[in-house]
C-alpha cells in the first residue's frame, strides 16, 4: 500500500499549516480580532482531523518498517510476520480515510437551505404527506442545532401542504440535506379511505443552497416582475386588510415565487427574492450535472425532482431508499426527524462514487 507522492507533500503541507495556525492562535494579537480569530479556529478545526489520521498512518509506516526489520532474526520471524500483516491491514485502512479527507470540499455544504415541499400525486393524502414530511425535516432539524423559519405555504382543506418553502439555517445544513431532493413516494390508508385500502401518494423535494451576498446570482431588475396582493387564508384581520403578499416573476426563465407569511411587504419581497436566487442558482448547478452526467452518470445526487428516491411503507413500518438499496425498518423514527442513518449512508456512498471516479481518472 503506497501514497501517492502528491497526496503525501499535500498532507505534509497539512501538517505545517497546523503547526502555523497553533502558533497565530497562541498569540496575544489573536483575541484582538475576534473574526479573525473564529476564521483561524475553523480551519484548524478543519485540518485538525486529517493531520491526525496522517500522523496515524505514518506510524503504520514505521510500525511496518520496524516489523520487517525483525523479520530476519528467526526467533522473532512469527511474532514479525503478524506485526506486519497488522500494520498492513492499518495502512490500507488509513489510506482509505486519508483519501475521503482529501477530497475537494462541496463550497455549496457550508450553506443554509431553502426547502421546498410539493404535493403531487394522491390529491389531499399528497398534502397531508408533505405535512408530514415537513415536520420530519423541522424535528431533524432541531435535532441538530438549526433554525426553520416558513417562507410561504399554500394549505390544504385538511391541514396539509400543496407546497411549503421553509429556510433552515445553521451549521453544514446543505451538505446534510442535499441527498433529499426527488420524489418522495408513500404507501398507507390515508384517513379519508373508509375501507382500509392502501394508497400510494408522492411528493418532491428541492433543498435549494441559498446564493451567497455576494451576488453568486445577478438578478436583473429588468427581468424581474413584482407583484403585491392580499394574502389569502389564516394570518389575522391585518395581513387581510394589506397588499403585504408579494408575487415574483423571473421573465427570462419565467419561474415564479410567491410569500405571504409576513405581514410586511418589505420582507415578503426579500425573501421571495432569496427563493428565486436559490433557484436560479439550482437550475444553473443542475444544467451543469446534466453536462457531467453525459461522461458519467452519478447514483445519487443528480437532484432530479422527478425521480423516485424514497418510499415510506406505513403498513410494513419500512423505509427504503432506492438510490442505495437501503431498507430500513424504522418508519416511526425516521418520521419523527431520525435521519441520521439515511444520510450517513447517502454520505457514504456519495464519498465512494467520487473516490472511484478519481481512481479511473488516474
Amino acid at each position: 500500500m503506497t501514497m501517492l507522492p502528491s497526496q503525501r507533500q499535500r498532507l505534509t503541507r497539512l501538517v505545517d499549516r497546523l503547526a502555523e495556525l497553533d502558533a497565530l492562535l497562541g498569540s496575544a494579537e489573536a483575541v484582538r480580532d475576534l473574526e479573525n480569530f473564529r476564521r483561524l479556529s475553523k480551519e484548524r478545526a478543519e485540518i485538525g482531523e486529517t493531520v491526525a489520521l496522517f500522523t496515524a498512518y505514518c506510524q503504520a509506516e514505521n510500525d511496518l518498517a520496524a516489523a520487517r526489520a525483525m523479520e530476519a532474526e528467526a526467533e522473532l520471524a512469527a511474532f514479525a510476520r503478524e506485526e506486519a500483516q497488522a500494520a498492513q491491514q492499518k495502512l490500507a485502512e488509513l489510506e482509505l480515510e486519508l483519501q475521503r479527507a482529501l477530497l475537494p470540499k462541496d463550497p455549496d455544504d457550508e450553506k443554509n437551505v431553502f426547502l421546498e415541499i410539493r404535493a403531487g400525486t394522491g390529491g389531499e393524502e399528497s398534502a397531508l404527506f408533505a405535512a408530514d414530511l415537513f415536520r420530519m425535516y423541522a424535528r431533524f432539524a432541531e435535532r441538530q442545532g438549526w433554525r426553520v423559519e416558513v417562507v410561504s405555504k399554500n394549505e390544504s382543506d385538511l391541514g396539509g401542504f400543496r407546497e411549503i418553502i421553509a429556510r433552515i439555517e445553521g451549521e453544514g445544513v446543505f451538505g446534510k440535506l442535499k441527498f433529499e431532493s426527488g420524489g418522495h413516494r408513500v404507501q398507507r390508508v390515508p384517513e379519508t379511505e373508509a375501507q382500509g385500502r392502501i394508497h400510494t401518494s408522492a411528493c418532491t423535494v428541492a433543498v435549494l443552497p441559498e446564493a451567497g451576498e455576494l451576488a453568486e446570482i445577478d438578478l436583473n431588475p429588468a427581468d424581474l416582475k413584482i407583484d403585491t396582493f392580499r394574502a389569502s387564508g389564516a394570518g389575522g384581520q391585518h395581513i387581510n386588510k394589506t397588499d403585504s403578499a408579494v408575487r415574483v416573476t423571473h421573465l427570462p426563465t419565467g419561474l415564479v415565487v410567491e410569500c405571504q407569511d409576513d405581514r410586511s411587504q418589505h420582507r415578503n419581497k426579500a425573501q421571495a427574492l432569496a427563493v428565486l436566487a436559490a433557484r436560479l442558482k439550482d437550475m444553473q448547478e443542475r444544467e451543469k450535472q446534466q453536462q457531467i452526467a453525459t461522461t458519467r452518470k452519478s447514483l445519487i445526487g443528480s437532484g432530479d425532482r422527478s425521480e423516485r428516491i424514497r418510499t415510506y411503507n406505513f403498513p410494513q413500518g419500512r423505509v427504503t431508499d432506492h438510490r442505495i438499496n437501503l431498507t430500513l425498518y424504522k418508519l416511526d423514527a425516521v418520521m419523527d426527524g431520525d435521519l441520521d442513518e439515511l444520510i450517513g449512508a447517502l454520505q457514504a456512498e456519495h464519498q465512494t462514487e467520487r473516490l472511484a471516479a478519481l481512481a479511473s481518472e488516474s
